[in-house]
C-alpha cells in the first residue's frame, strides 16, 4: 500500500490517462466498426470489396506497427499541421494512440457486428424490403437492433482487449498505466509491488464490464 500511496502523483495521472485512452477509442471503434460491418453486407460488391480489405489489412497488421506509423511516419506525410493536435508532442502522441487504437480495434468489431447480423433470419430481411425499407432502414431499425442482442459477449471481449492493449502506448511516449513500472524504477520503488497495484487497476475496470455482459445477456435471454 506504501508504494501506492507514495506515488499516486503517478498512479493519478496514469490510470486517468488509461481510462482515457480506452474510453474514447471504445465508442471510435464501435462506431467504426459498425459503419464497416455495413459496408460488409452491402448489396454494391465495391462497397464489400471496401470494406473487406481494410478488415483484412488492418487485422492482420501487429499493432505495434500500426502504432510506429501514426508516431513516426504519418507526421511525414504532412495531411495535418502539429497545431491539429494540441501543438505539443505529448498532445501528438497522445492523439496518435488514440488513432491507431481506433483503427486498429475498429477492424475486430467489424466482424463481430458481422457475426451478429449473420444470426438474423434471412426471412427479416425479405420482410423488410417487402415492406420498402432501403437496405439502410433495414440495417439500422430490423438487423442491427436483433444482432445486437448476439455480439455481447464476443464484444465485451473485444473492449477487454482494447483495454489492455492500451498498455502499448507506454512505448510511444504516452503516460498512462503501463508507464508507471518504468518511473518506480527511476524513484527506486519495489517495482513488483507497483506492476500489482497496475494489476489491480485493470481488474477493477474489467470486473464491471463482465459484469454488464452477464445482466443483458440475462435480460435479452429472458426476452428471447
Amino acid at each position: 500500500m506504501d508504494v501506492l500511496l507514495d506515488n499516486l502523483d503517478l498512479y493519478g495521472p496514469g490510470f486517468l490517462n488509461t481510462v482515457e485512452l480506452f474510453l474514447i477509442s471504445a465508442v471510435g471503434s464501435l462506431v467504426l466498426g459498425t459503419i464497416l460491418a455495413m459496408l460488409r453486407v452491402a448489396p454494391v460488391p465495391v462497397m464489400r470489396a471496401m470494406g473487406a480489405t481494410y478488415v483484412t489489412l488492418v487485422r492482420n497488421t501487429p499493432l505495434t506497427l500500426v502504432f510506429f506509423f501514426f508516431a513516426l511516419a504519418f507526421p511525414l506525410l504532412e495531411i495535418v499541421s502539429a497545431d491539429t493536435f494540441g501543438g505539443s508532442a505529448a498532445s501528438y502522441y497522445f492523439s496518435a494512440a488514440l488513432m491507431a487504437l481506433t483503427l486498429y480495434t475498429s477492424a475486430f468489431v467489424c466482424e463481430v457486428v458481422r457475426s451478429g447480423i449473420n444470426t438474423v433470419p434471412v426471412g427479416q430481411a425479405e420482410a423488410s424490403r417487402a415492406l420498402g425499407l432501403t437496405f439502410g432502414q433495414m440495417l439500422t431499425s430490423v438487423v442491427l437492433p436483433q444482432a445486437t442482442r448476439a455480439v455481447v459477449p464476443p464484444m465485451v471481449s473485444t473492449m477487454i482487449a482494447l483495454l489492455k492493449n492500451t498498455t502499448i502506448a507506454a512505448g510511444f511516449s504516452v503516460f498512462q498505466a503501463g508507464s508507471i513500472s518504468a518511473n518506480l524504477s527511476e524513484r527506486g520503488e519495489n517495482q513488483l509491488i507497483g506492476l500489482l497495484w497496475v494489476a489491480v487497476f485493470f481488474i477493477v475496470l474489467v470486473i464491471p464490464m463482465t459484469l454488464l455482459q452477464r445482466s443483458l445477456e440475462k435480460r435479452w435471454s429472458i426476452a428471447r
